[in-house]
């Protein structure tokens, strides 16, 4: 007996497990074309909360709504007895709904509707309940009020203010401040509790600076109420000021104040016991007296605490535990320990529970005949008990019915018939709380239903798995076979699957599988088939992909997409850049097998994707393009190891932009001579970020450095700190010295200047020396601060010694070299040597003379035809007007030693003087050049200067070309 019960126990379980998969897929469809043809009992959809609290400044909307077919109708109960909606103008229910809604714009009391509410949806097929709802309306009463005395209390005591709160609903959010709505600090001697009394370990002196008010927050109202403040008083033995002791290493003994073990002040005593409500959060607080304040730990006995759901909290006064379950039943303890002692307390923790679901009845359709059955199983600490109901009542005092048999959490349905239809409650309740399930009980005679749109045409790629979809409905379950090309066998095995839903599935698609296919579905009340067309395609596939590429910024770049796919489906192409949507702008190109980027800028790097589309299926190639930019600028440079004739120069490298940074250029800028010019100083490997600097004395350095590499150079860094070197005496002199007159009684001395590198020291000026050459006269010299010095009355074109000193403020260079120059000429009849015994010489003056006398023929002839020869004019004309002031202030340099355009330092650090001045500029004629002992040579014209034109009118005659326009 025993045995033969087991197996009817078995097989119930396996049949009750069929059914439920069964009911699933038979459950009544969607389809409204459907849903108004089955009938089908009530189902509650959505309802208020059990627990339902409402601001009472605000309309009451008590929700519940149903389904079913017919639509259900609605009733509510209110605290057990009906309520009678239509005789309240205040209460109506929403059009189609059963939400009630309690309008309050024409006056009334929210509290006046408080209670127990459930609703009730019914049809001809059943009754359905929601839970019950308790309705409360928010409340924020006010503080009673009363009087707080002075509190008196010795210092090292420990002290308890109580809150007490008005009991609001829901309960308010506690919290402490002074009077003046300061917040009151806390720590662990000073603490909020859980039930919002201020507890102090120990009372100091300090405390008594300020009050202490309890405040109260309520949710719906959004107001704070303030509880008269508490005025504290301490006794201290020693009343010294305060911050005498702040520093003390012991305050407390400083203070007079006798230290204590520690004492709990909540919860009192040894033990304690605390029930919590499994799902929920337990709470265990433990608050402790002494002298120092005492450190709180928590332990849990025979094991370890939870550490994925546990959490400190107040100072580690408390311990969080979240939703809880049965595992956390025990024995907790805390303990309290200061350097005087300790003490523990054990709280003894049961977790109960309310009524949860471990088998929650699900509804069940049935054909005409079938068995099934309803279970439902709940647990909870204690045990919860079911009660079943059948359409809101009872089940005991329900109708008979000869095909219905309860046992205890399981209805079971034998042999059903049409008109059993019905909604079954399920309460499952303990003292903690309840359950309530509905689940309806339809008996439904149906001939078959396919629910799919006729001939349907499926695609598919070759190769890939595909579904052929046949949702069916009917009552009894119909049963549904697939056969291909009108065959007379059903499919099923090897590549094809039927799933118990309808669909057929092709694990691997093939050619040869396109065709029709029908699926069939059968019951005892007939059949219905439906056709789908099934379509093999080619798969879409890129055959050449973009690569990944390295360009330099401005280049053009191409990324391939060559594509081969179905010519039965339309293709489309899209790009991605880092898996974002590409913008296509002017600067690019899309082309059917790929992609053109013109004039690649930084912002073009990334991830490129070819996509390739279908309506069926896609496939995708990614490339990454690399662009090579200039280097980002150099930072953070720093001046380290000062010293007088160097300095390190370190500073942090930009970022490459993925082109190997080759050299790093630093430059230099100082602000005497040329101040925001900046010259280039040394040139380092790229591998290097720090460098020592060789710099030259009495310069106020500035320092930049630029990164450079394949693509380019970067900006410049930004500037460093200014170093200042000491100054010194010159080290070289100046270059270039050279003597030679400008008129004939005269010797210009020119030189290049040093350049701010050179100079060494302020004040540089320079000592020009000079005598005539093979004589003993002693030097002659003068301090300029220019770049050249004129003699005057000087004998007419003989040599002269010259060297130039370069002199500063801390002292002279070494003895420069000496140079020889020659003062100015008289005619072109002399030189250095006897020139007019020279063949050359003779020839050219009979040639001038020829040119003369041919001069004179024309103006005669011109004379006799009573024209006139314009010779001051040609005289005008070949003078030169653009004469150089004698002015000593003028800055001369040599056009020799200028750099090429755009250059203006050699790399080690020589700043070269720029000049526009040039030897044609200062020197006697267009065409007149110097030996580098400044020896003349070549022919040339003199210039009139003004001098010479004022003083020395006389001196015009002595050259050729002047006896000429003299003749004129």
């Amino acid at each position: 007996m025993v045995m033969q019960q087991s197996l009817l126990t078995c097989s119930g379980v396996v049949f009750a497990l069929y059914l439920h998969h069964v009911i699933r897929a038979i459950e009544v469809p969607l389809d409204p074309n459907i849903q108004s043809e089955l009938s089908q009992p009530p189902t509650i959809t959505e309802q208020s909360v059990k627990d339902y609290i409402v601001d009472p400044r605000d309309n009451i909307f008590i929700e519940c709504e149903a389904k079913g077919n017919p639509i259900p109708t609605f009733s509510w109960t209110r605290n057990g007895k009906f309520f009678n909606v239509a005789k309240d103008p205040k209460v109506s229910m929403q059009r189609r709904s059963g939400t009630l809604v309690i309008d309050f714009r024409g006056g009334g009391r929210p509290e006046d509707y408080e209670g127990e509410y459930q609703c009730s949806a019914r049809n001809e097929y059943g009754t359905a309940l929601s839970s019950k709802i308790l309705l409360q309306v928010s409340r924020s009463p006010l503080w009673p009020k009363e009087h707080l005395d002075l509190v008196e209390i010795d210092e090292g005591s420990p002290l308890t203010l109580k809150c007490n709160p008005p009991p609001g609903l829901p309960p308010p959010v506690i919290f402490w401040m002074s009077s003046s709505m300061e917040p009151i600090h806390q720590d662990k001697r000073v603490s909020q509790g859980q039930n919002g009394d201020l507890y102090f370990s120990n009372v100091m002196l300090q405390d008594a600076q300020t009050d202490y008010s309890c405040n109260a927050r309520f949710h719906f109202t959004h107001t704070i109420q303030q509880k008269n403040p508490y005025t504290l008083k301490v006794q201290t033995k020693n009343p010294h000021n305060e911050t005498s002791f702040r520093n003390h290493t012991d305050m407390y003994s400083a203070r007079g104040v006798m230290e204590t073990t520690p004492s709990f002040m909540y919860p009192y005593g040894t033990s304690s016991n605390q029930i919590v409500l499994r799902g929920v959060d337990l709470l265990l607080e433990c608050i402790a007296s002494g002298v120092p304040a005492p450190d709180i730990m928590w332990y849990k006995k025979g094991g370890e605490l939870p550490t994925d759901k546990t959490k400190l909290e107040n100072f580690n006064k408390a311990l969080r535990i979240t939703n809880v379950s049965e595992e956390d039943s025990g024995e907790y303890f805390c303990l309290a320990s200061n350097k005087m002692g300790s003490i523990r307390h054990t709280i003894s923790v049961r977790v109960k529970a309310a009524p949860y679901w471990l088998d929650e009845p699900q509804n069940l359709i049935l054909a005409p005949g079938e068995d099934g059955r309803l279970v439902c199983r709940a647990n909870g600490n204690p045990k919860p008990t079911i009660q079943w109901l059948v359409n809101g009542e009872p089940i005991e005092s329900a109708p008979p019915n000869p095909s219905r048999e309860v046992a205890g959490d399981t209805i079971v349905f034998r042999d059903t018939q049409i008109g059993s239809s019905a909604v079954y409650q399920c309460n499952a309740s303990n003292e903690h709380g309840y359950l309530l399930a509905n689940a309806f009980v339809s008996v439904l005679d149906v001939p078959p239903r396919i629910l799919a749109p006729r001939n349907q045409l499926i695609k598919v790629i070759q190769y890939n798995r595909t579904l052929l979809d046949c949702p069916f409905f009917g009552s009894p379950i119909p049963t549904l076979r697939w056969f291909k090309n009108g065959q007379g066998s059903a499919l099923d095995g090897e590549n094809y699957q039927r799933h118990e839903n309808g669909s057929l599935e092709i694990n691997m698609a093939r050619k040869e599988d396109q065709g029709i296919y029908t699926c069939v579905a059968t019951n005892i009340l007939g059949k219905a088939e439906n056709q789908v067309r099934l379509e093999i395609k080619d798969p879409t596939r890129i055959v050449r992909g973009p690569e990944d590429l390295i360009v330099k910024r401005g280049s053009m770049v191409r990324l391939d997409c060559r594509i081969k796919h179905d010519s039965t489906l339309k293709l489309t192409v899209a790009w991605l850049k880092d898996d974002t949507p590409l913008y296509i702008g002017n600067r690019m190109k899309k082309e059917d097998d790929g992609l053109i980027i013109y004039g690649v800028a930084e912002k073009d790097q990334g991830d490129y994707t070819c996509v390739a589309s279908t309506e069926l299926d896609k496939d995708s190639a990614k490339a990454f393009l690399t662009v090579l930019e200039r280097p980002e600028r150099p930072r953070d440079l720093e001046l380290t190891d000062l010293a007088e004739r160097s300095v390190r120069l370190t500073w942090i490298p930009g970022d490459d932009n993925n082109s190997p940074i080759t050299d790093y250029v630093v430059q230099f800028e100082e602000d005497k001579f040329q101040p925001g010019s900046w010259h280039n100083h040394s040139r380092y490997p790229g591998s290097v970020n720090s460098a020592v600097l060789r710099l030259s004395p009495y310069v106020n350095y500035q320092f930049r450095v630029i990164a450079v590499n394949e693509v380019g150079s970067s900006l410049p860094s930004l500037p460093s700190e200014r170093y200042h070197t000491i100054g010194a005496s010159p080290e070289i002199n100046p270059t270039g010295v050279r003597g030679a007159g400008t008129q004939k009684n005269n010797m210009e001395i020119t030189w290049t200047p040093l350049n701010a590198t050179q100079a060494y020291g302020p004040n540089l000026r320079y000592i020009v020396n000079w005598r005539q050459r093979d004589t003993r006269d002693s030097w002659s010299n003068e301090t300029v601060r220019t770049t050249r010095h004129v003699v005057w009355n000087t004998p007419i074109y003989v040599p002269y010694e010259i060297k130039v000193q370069a002199e500063n403020d801390f002292g002279r260079a070494p003895e420069p070299d000496v140079i020889i120059g020659y003062s100015g000429e008289d005619s072109y009849t002399k030189n250095h040597v006897d020139i007019a015994t020279q063949g050359w010489f003779i020839g050219l003056m009979c040639a001038i003379a020829l040119l003369v006398l041919i001069l004179l023929i024309v103006c005669f002839i011109k004379r006799s035809r009573g024209g006139k020869y314009p010779v001051r004019e040609k005289v005008e004309v070949l003078d030169h007007e653009d004469h150089k002031v004698d002015d000593p202030s003028f800055d001369y340099s040599d056009e020799d030693n200028k750099e090429p355009p755009g250059s203006h330092t050699s790399l080690d650090g020589t700043i070269k003087q720029e000049s526009d001045d040039s030897l044609v500029d200062y020197g006697e004629g267009g065409e007149g050049q110097f030996n580098e002992d400044g020896s003349f040579i070549g022919q040339y014209t003199v210039k009139k200067d003004k001098e010479e034109t004022e003083g020395n009118e006389s001196s015009e005659a002595t050259s050729p070309v002047n006896a000429i326009y003299s003749l004129a």
